[in-house]
């Protein structure tokens, strides 16, 4: 855990070198760069949907914005240069860093509800907690949970396909990613 030291500034004898401690101190540097980040949203449909501190050097700082309409490199870059500065005066890390603002990709889970939202009525591959995976459409979402046409195959015929609709709480969702069609 030492490599986060120069994260933090000098050590003291209180205890910084403690695990504990560090990991404490790395996600309130997490917390203050996407409270920075979301201070700069200037259009309410945008959010941030992570802060991601890599751990080796020089260190990597990528923030992952969306929209729920969507984001454009535009925004990126201007978040990214309001960020820098921001992380230059406020010298909330310690070493060189590099600054990384973009979009999810498109293998990248959906982590927030808004994402879901956004990506209604497109294919989605749902891992639940159980380990069970479902294919089908996004129909909609709500505060609870998720509803999707899921894609059903019939026993005794692996090529036969049922549709049917199935509720799924985000408590039970594991992992979920948009599938990408090209049809």
């Amino acid at each position: 855990m030492r490599i986060f030291a120069p994260l933090l500034g000098k050590k003291s004898k209180e205890g910084t070198e403690s695990p504990l401690f560090v990991y404490r101190n790395l996600m309130d540097i997490v917390q203050k760069i996407r409270e920075l980040a979301e201070s700069h949203l200037v259009d309410p449909g945008h959010f941030v949907v992570d802060v991601i501190l890599g751990k080796h050097r020089p260190y990597k700082v990528s923030v992952i914005l969306d929209g729920d309409e969507g984001i454009t490199i535009d925004h990126c870059s201007e978040m990214s240069r309001a960020l820098s500065e921001d992380l230059d005066n406020l010298d909330l890390i310690k070493e060189n860093y590099m600054l990384e603002v973009g979009t999810p990709g498109l293998d990248q889970p959906l982590k927030l509800k808004r994402q879901f939202a956004k990506n209604t009525g497109r294919g989605l591959k749902v891992v639940r907690t159980d380990k069970t995976t479902l294919h089908g459409t996004l129909t909609s979402t709500n505060e609870t949970g998720i509803s999707l046409d899921a894609e059903i195959k019939l026993t005794g015929n692996k090529n036969k396909i049922e549709i049917k609709p199935v509720e799924i709480p985000f408590s039970e969702i594991e992992r979920a990613i948009v599938i990408v069609s090209f049809k």
